[in-house]
């Protein structure tokens, strides 16, 4: 029934799809993007290892919400990696963490929740472009195994 074919005649808006057949729902739905930078820091009063300059290979994961526009895209990934690369991977990328971050023990735990606010902040710039696009939570992984996550509830309750 469902064989292979190769599809020689695409479908065209406006003759074979209409435009208000695009958005198909009005429900929020979370989209996820991932992007690793790399940097160097040191931990400030911390007895161990990490108090010496040292880098890691860090991956951040967003999760951001909000409901469909009218072409059923709650936000581009290609605006999402806009965000990332223009406003905050510039802070940390082949970065001395200890000099581009505002002042902070560079933790993990600080880190997640400065990214988490520096992507809501550039999202609420843009709310004419994204229905009710938030950041529902951001992951910050220091190793393959090791990660700090900041969550949307929680930070509306502190």
């Amino acid at each position: 029934m469902f064989g292979f074919r190769i599809v020689e005649d695409l479908e065209k808006i406006d003759q074979d799809i209409q435009r208000s057949e695009l958005k198909y729902h009005n429900k929020r739905v979370m989209v996820s993007k991932e992007f690793t930078f790399d940097a160097a820091h040191h931990l400030h009063c911390y007895e161990g290892k990490c108090k010496n300059l040292h880098g890691h290979t860090y991956k951040v994961v967003f999760g951001i919400s909000g409901f469909v526009n009218d072409i059923g895209l709650v936000i581009d990934f290609g605006d999402i990696k806009e965000i990332w690369k223009n406003e905050i991977e510039i802070y940390l990328d082949h970065r001395y963490l200890n000099e581009t971050l505002p002042k902070m023990n560079t933790s993990a735990e600080n880190m997640v929740v400065w990214i988490y606010e520096k992507m809501s902040e550039s999202l609420k710039n843009r709310e004419d472009q994204y229905d009710g696009a938030r950041v529902e939570f951001v992951r910050l992984f220091e190793t393959p195994t090791s990660y700090a996550e900041v969550k949307r509830e929680w930070m509306e309750v502190e």
